[in-house]
């Protein structure tokens, strides 16, 4: 809670109690404490906002509120009072409401250091970064001490790097900062490394690389202590900014033969070198190179410098390093590119790998160096390759099962890294069905040989042969995937699950699992299984698309909604944590971090996942909620949904999804390409507008069912329905034009690598009808909206045209029903079969149903009233023989029509569930193909029961809500 200010204080002493109980996250007793000291002493204001904290921890936010106001509009000017309003209004996440206390504050205390600083503060959380260089000025001013000016200097660049007017930043921010920092140079004020930071990076955004340079390199360059080679790194960033090669090429050296493993001072050296050799630039004669000491200008000259780093290291009795092997290799690589054939005195790349391999081949690493190489070796080279380095691992005897094991974990190590070379290099690829079952048998002994290595591990500790299975893993999925026999997917779940027994905290073990089970539609395993993974802070925002992408398609709805409120959850803290990292930056003087942290939260703000999520959530809520526990428009409400707004970045999505989160040593032609990466992102956002429409075209429905009555005043129908109308009407056109688009996307058919990024739900959406059955329903109510305007006397023609809707919906319904027909798990000879899609399509029709109903409801609260004044003239002329118009008599058929199609799929769904629960997994032959331990099939089974039973589980949900819509069905008929 907040400081508590001196001991001596008597109130400090009277407030602890509270403060104890609001720490304690006792806040009832604490509202009691305060309500008690507040009777003795009014004036005490403290104790009134401790009051208000309770209250709004305890749900009374609007009652907070108000006490919190009576104190602030006297504008206290103790601590105790003024922190304890701060902590309020950031748990009411109105940080602007700090930066008016702390101006009254520091008006009444003009000297004050304390009140200064955190006003200072409280316009940096608000992003006032005017506001916040007067403030940093006034604290100079008030007590001049450097950080302070420096805050001022910083808060200049921040409005630089705001700007929306680029040439505004370049004219007057930038320009003065930098004025502002001279003063202090010239004045020989500057004193922390902090300040020199600044300056270079004001002079590295206007673009004055020379004047940055000299600064680094003379005195004030000195202070740049912090990092390691931090004056080098700014030298080096300059020199390639302003194209100075030589200098560039000399400081690259002397740093490599200070520390020959730095691998971007090789990157930086080869670049420099043959930017030289591009503009033929020699030394001059008699003079020094450059500044920098001598230059090399020649390929033999590269070439002898990394031969002789690496017989350097080939000397040490240590552990050599490995920058000066891969060095050699990248030269080759560059040299190559350029059809320079001084490559050859370097070596043949073959046997430069192998050394290589013989020195780092029992470290992890040696596979993610060697993979960027395995290019230079032609394709003929590729099976000698694999056998020469199977020649350079020590194996053991062989035994019965034929195969020889490591001695110890470096020898695993090795054998480890063949294995995954030949993966690579594709060698798995080619091996007929047999010779990848022989793989897997091979690879499944070494697996559980290795085992042994791990005894000792923690639970938290990975296993040494961890990757054996994580590959044999991968060979069945080639097997599914060529074959299609499912029998393959079930042994590699069973895999994966032994290996997770084995080693809980695997997190790739748990990401494949994950990816396998939604590929099968079974989403309730899933849950747990992300949730051991401890994702951390922006993991929510690069892999949560791995469990939002299929948790509303898969029917487990309470599951899908905790996974949404995993992700919102950490893109809601996001702005308030941004803001207090900025402050901390601000206090330690990190400069350099803030534009960083304010990047970042943009980022955050304009990521396609966290639109999704948002957008999923409130469609999620509306289905599973509206009409049954509240009506639409309380929904909608409720959820502050305005259908004219679209608050999505559109121009500026950020896809920030880590797609490679999946090991992966497929070779490259079945990588991920940036390809892949434009069309998944396209095919997402194209989802998202479809989604995103459909939400706001049900707001807009919301709204209009409530539209006064267009008879009560001209004035009234010109603004208020035909708005609102206009505004539907404008929504349909977009989704229109967007199901167009998605029909030329999902024509494309693209197939992403399987570990690549999942495929959106487009396809089935557009396949399965669903989606243009929505439109067709929401059109219906514009139509009935013009009905509304006309009456039923004048609307024979339109009447019909409803009519005819009625039927085609049905029909669509219909359509849609039967595409969700067939078995999600039966048995067929023995085999295990599934058809998630099945499910899918049963989840959209759902959804499908839900939108009717709501556009249903819609035409009743249209047709009643109309109903009603039909029978009150039929009343005045006595007339009981005139005919019932058209529209009232085709609604009534199509109530009982969609009661009759809601019935049929609870029927289906009832099947469903009797014939998944009859299913005797117990009766299943598991290891057809090659042989499976008992154990291992225990394992396949637990894997097929958690399927069985989360198929269930969506059924059930699904029958739940279907149930709730049809009594809510009920209440149509008039």
């Amino acid at each position: 809670m907040a400081a508590r200010g001196h001991v001596q204080d008597p109130n400090d002493r009277r407030l602890r109690p509270i403060y104890d109980y609001l720490d304690n996250g006792n806040n009832k007793m604490a509202i009691q404490q305060a309500d008690k000291l507040l009777k003795k002493h009014k004036d005490l204001h403290c104790a009134k906002v401790l009051k208000a904290i309770g209250l709004q921890r305890t749900g009374k936010q609007d009652e907070a509120f108000s006490l919190a106001q009576e104190v602030a509009t006297l504008e206290p000017t103790d601590d105790n009072s003024l922190q304890a309003l701060t902590i309020l209004y950031r748990e009411m996440h109105r940080p602007e409401l700090v930066t008016k206390l702390y101006e009254a504050a520091v008006k009444k205390v003009p000297l004050s250091e304390e009140y200064h600083s955190h006003l200072f503060m409280a316009y940096a959380r608000v992003g006032e970064y005017k506001k916040m260089q007067q403030a940093g000025m006034a604290l100079y001013k008030t007590v001049p001490k450097n950080p302070y000016y420096f805050w001022s200097v910083m808060s200049l660049v921040m409005q630089a790097i705001s700007a929306q007017d680029e040439k505004l930043a370049q004219t007057m921010f930038l320009p003065l900062a930098e004025r502002m920092v001279e003063k202090m140079v010239k004045e020989e004020k500057i004193e922390a490394e902090a300040e020199v930071q600044l300056y270079f990076m004001i002079l590295e955004r206007l673009g004055k690389c020379v004047e940055a340079l000299d600064m680094v390199r003379g005195p004030l360059g000195e202070k740049l202590t912090s990092e390691l080679q931090s004056r080098e790194n700014k030298c080096m960033m300059m020199y390639q900014r302003l194209q100075l090669w030589p200098e560039c090429n000399a400081l690259s050296y002397k740093l490599l033969l200070k520390n020959p493993d730095d691998w971007q001072f090789y990157l930086s050296y080869f670049d420099s070198l043959f930017h030289l050799m591009d503009k033929s630039w020699s030394p001059p004669n008699e003079e020094e190179h450059c500044v920098e000491g001598p230059v090399q200008t020649t390929v033999a000259e590269a070439v002898k410098f990394v031969v002789d780093r690496m017989e350097e290291e080939d000397k040490k009795e240590s552990r050599p390093l490995r920058g000066p092997y891969m060095a050699c290799l990248e030269l080759i690589h560059r040299l190559r590119q350029r059809g320079c054939p001084d490559e050859q005195e370097l070596g043949d790349p073959l046997e430069l790998m192998l050394q290589f391999f013989g020195k780092f081949g029992d470290k992890p690493c040696c596979i993610t160096d060697l993979k960027i190489y395995l290019h230079l070796l032609p394709p003929e080279q590729h099976t000698q390759f694999k056998n020469r380095l199977g020649e350079l691992v020590p194996l053991g005897e062989v035994g019965e099962d034929g195969f020889g094991f490591p001695g110890d974990t470096k020898a695993l190590q090795r054998h480890l890294c063949v294995c995954q070379l030949s993966r690579v290099l594709g060698l798995q690829r080619v091996l007929d069905t047999e010779g990848k079952l022989c793989l897997i048998t091979e690879l499944k002994a070494h697996y559980h040989y290795g085992l042994q290595f791990g005894k000792s591990c923690l639970k938290t500790e990975l296993q040494f042969s961890d990757p054996y299975c994580l590959m044999v893993a991968h060979v069945y999925i080639d097997l599914w995937t060529e074959t299609g026999d499912e029998n393959m997917l079930w042994q590699c779940l069973g895999v994966l699950e032994e290996g997770l027994s084995f080693s809980p905290s695997n997190a790739q073990f748990k990401l494949l699992l994950l990816l396998l089970f939604c590929r099968l539609g079974a989403f309730q395993p899933v849950v747990d299984l992300y949730s051991s993974l401890d994702a951390k802070h922006v993991q929510h925002d690069t892999i949560g698309y791995l469990l939002t992408r299929y948790a509303g398609s898969l029917g487990q709805f309470a599951a899908a909604s905790q996974s949404y409120n995993f992700s919102l959850r950490f893109f809601h803290s996001n702005q308030k944590d941004t803001s207090e990292y900025i402050i901390q930056a601000y206090k330690y003087g990190a400069f350099e971090k803030i534009p960083e942290f304010i990047a970042f939260r943009t980022r955050l703000n304009q990521s396609l996942h966290f639109a999704q999520v948002r957008t999923e959530r409130m469609l999620l809520d509306l289905y599973t909620e509206a009409d049954i526990t509240s009506s639409l428009e309380e929904s909608v409400k409720a959820m502050g949904l305005c259908p004219e707004e679209d608050d999505i970045p559109w121009d500026n999505m950020r896809d920030n999804r880590d797609l490679t989160v999946l090991f992966s040593w497929d070779p490259k032609d079945r990588e991920l390409t940036e390809e892949h990466r434009r069309l998944s992102l396209e095919e997402e956002s194209v989802w998202l507008k479809v989604r995103s429409l459909t939400l706001r075209l049900l707001a807009s429905l919301a709204l209009l069912g409530h539209a006064p009555s267009s008879r009560n005043s001209d004035k009234t129908n010109e603004n208020g329905v035909s708005a609102k109308s206009s505004t539907l009407q404008t929504l349909l056109s977009q989704l229109d034009l967007t199901l167009q688009t998605a029909a030329q996307i999902t024509e494309k058919q693209t197939q992403y690598p399987f570990l690549g990024p999942p495929s959106s739900r487009l396809a089935t959406a557009l396949s399965s009808g669903s989606c243009h059955c929505q439109a067709s329903a929401l059109q219906l109510s514009l139509t009935l909206q013009e009905l509304e305007t006309t009456g039923l006397d004048d609307s024979s023609e339109l009447q019909t045209q409803i009519c005819n809707s009625f039927k085609s919906l049905i029909v669509q319904l219909q359509e849609l029903l039967s595409r969700c027909k067939g078995e999600v798990l039966e048995m067929k000879d023995s085999r295990l079969m599934t058809q998630p899609s099945l499910l899918e399509t049963l989840v959209f029709f759902v959804e499908t149903v839900c939108v009717v109903l709501w556009v249903a409801s819609y035409s009743a609260s249209v047709l009643r009233p109309l109903k009603s004044s039909l029978q009150k003239k039929k009343k005045k002329k006595k007339d009981s023989s005139t005919a019932m118009p058209v529209v009232l008599s085709g609604f009534q058929e199509w109530t009982g029509s969609l009661q009759g199609i809601v019935t049929q799929a609870l029927d289906h769904v009832k099947g469903q569930e009797a014939s998944l629960t009859a299913l005797k997994l117990a009766a299943l032959t598991l290891g057809v193909g090659h042989a499976q331990t008992q154990e291992e099939c225990g394992f396949t089974r637990a894997a097929m029961d958690k399927v069985q039973t989360s198929y269930l589980g969506s059924l059930q949900e699904l029958g739940d809500l279907l149930r709730k819509r049809a009594d809510s069905l009920k209440s149509l008929k008039f």
